[in-house]
C-alpha cells in the first residue's frame, strides 16, 4: 500500500516537475491602433509628438496595411487604417520576450488557446497572438537578427520627439478578477499600483510586466463604454522628466497651431504631473513624470472594491 502510495504521490508530482516555465517578458512592445484618417494621424504623432516612420507595409493592392512609428529601439506604435467607422481605435497591444516559442509552449501548458507555432511577421520578427479575458489582442513578439526593427537600429530617434519611452499602455477591463488570473497568475505581471478616482470603486489597477519596468493599466468598468467612445481610455503613456520642458516644446510645433486642443498640465489620482493629448480619432496619449510631486513618495493605493470581480 505505502509502494502504491509512493507511486501514485510521484506519478502526480511529475507533471509540475516536467510543466515548461515561462520564459522572460521584458517591456510593452507596442499599441496598434485604428485610425480614421492616415494623413491626420500623421501629422499628431510625427508632427506634433515629433516621432519618425521607419518604415511602412503595402496590401497587395498598393494601399496603405500599416505604417510603424518609433519610439525607441524597441518600442513602437502602429497605425492601420480603420476597417470601419466608428469601432474601437484599439487594434492589439504587444509585449516582448527573448524566448517566443517557449512562451509560445509555455501558455499551452496554462492552457491558453495558442496557434499551432509561432508565425513570421512581414517585418522579419517572430510573433503569435492570444486573446484576453476581455477579448483585447495581445501580441507576444521576439525581435529577430534580421528583423526590420533591429536594422534600423539607431535610426528614426530625432532628439526632440515628445519622450523615448512608453511607460504604460492603458486598456479596458470588466472582470478585474480574471484579468488578474490571466496577466499576473499565468504571466506573471506584478501589482504595483491601484487607485479610484472617487474613492468609493476601484479605477486603476496597474500591473508590471515579470522582467522589466513597463505596465499595463486596467480601466476598470462595471459596464464597458460602446465601442466608438473607447479612445480616451484605451491610451499610450509616455514618460518625460520634465512636463513644463515638455508643454513648451510641444507648443513650439508647427503642428500645434492645427492641434486645436489645449496643453494643460494635471496632477493625477497618483501624484504624477501629466498632459493628455488626443489624436485625431480620440485616442488618448498621455505624457507623465516618472516621480510623484510629494518629493517621489509614492502615490497611497486605493483600499476601494473594484466595479465587480
Amino acid at each position: 500500500m505505502k509502494i502504491l502510495l509512493a507511486l501514485l504521490c510521484a506519478a502526480l508530482a511529475l507533471p509540475a516537475a516536467d510543466a515548461p516555465k515561462r520564459p522572460r517578458i521584458t517591456r510593452v512592445a507596442h499599441i496598434a491602433l485604428f485610425v480614421h484618417d492616415m494623413a491626420k494621424a500623421r501629422e499628431f504623432y510625427t508632427g506634433l509628438l515629433g516621432y519618425q516612420e521607419p518604415y511602412l507595409l503595402n496590401n497587395n493592392d498598393g494601399s496603405l496595411s500599416l505604417t510603424f512609428v518609433k519610439v525607441n529601439e524597441n518600442q513602437y506604435l502602429e497605425l492601420f487604417p480603420e476597417k470601419e467607422p466608428g469601432t474601437d481605435r484599439l487594434n492589439h497591444i504587444s509585449f516582448e520576450t527573448d524566448d517566443i516559442e517557449a512562451l509560445r509552449v509555455y501558455l499551452a501548458a496554462k492552457g491558453v488557446p495558442v496557434p499551432d507555432k509561432v508565425g513570421v511577421a512581414r517585418i522579419k520578427n517572430k510573433a503569435f497572438t492570444v486573446k484576453d479575458p476581455d477579448g483585447h489582442t495581445v501580441e507576444f513578439v521576439e525581435y529577430t537578427a534580421d528583423g526590420w526593427t533591429r536594422r534600423e537600429t539607431g535610426k528614426f530617434l530625432p532628439a526632440d520627439r515628445a519622450s523615448d519611452r512608453m511607460m504604460h499602455l492603458g486598456i479596458l477591463v470588466g472582470s478585474l478578477e480574471a484579468s488578474r488570473k490571466f496577466y499576473g497568475d499565468i504571466l506573471g505581471f506584478e501589482e504595483i499600483w491601484r487607485g479610484s478616482s472617487n474613492g468609493k470603486v476601484l479605477s486603476w489597477t496597474n500591473m508590471k510586466v515579470p522582467d522589466g519596468d513597463t505596465y499595463i493599466e486596467f480601466m476598470l468598468y462595471d459596464k464597458l463604454p460602446e465601442a466608438n467612445k473607447r479612445g480616451t481610455q484605451h491610451h499610450i503613456c509616455f514618460e518625460v522628466a520634465d512636463m513644463d520642458k515638455a508643454k513648451a516644446a510641444l507648443e513650439a510645433r508647427p503642428a500645434a497651431k492645427t492641434y486645436g486642443k489645449p496643453f494643460e498640465i494635471r496632477t493625477g489620482t497618483n501624484r504624477k504631473r501629466q498632459m493628455n493629448l488626443y489624436d485625431p480619432d480620440g485616442t488618448r496619449t498621455e505624457l507623465m513624470e516618472p516621480k510623484t510631486v510629494d518629493n517621489g513618495v509614492p502615490a497611497p493605493k486605493s483600499d476601494a472594491p473594484p466595479p465587480h470581480n
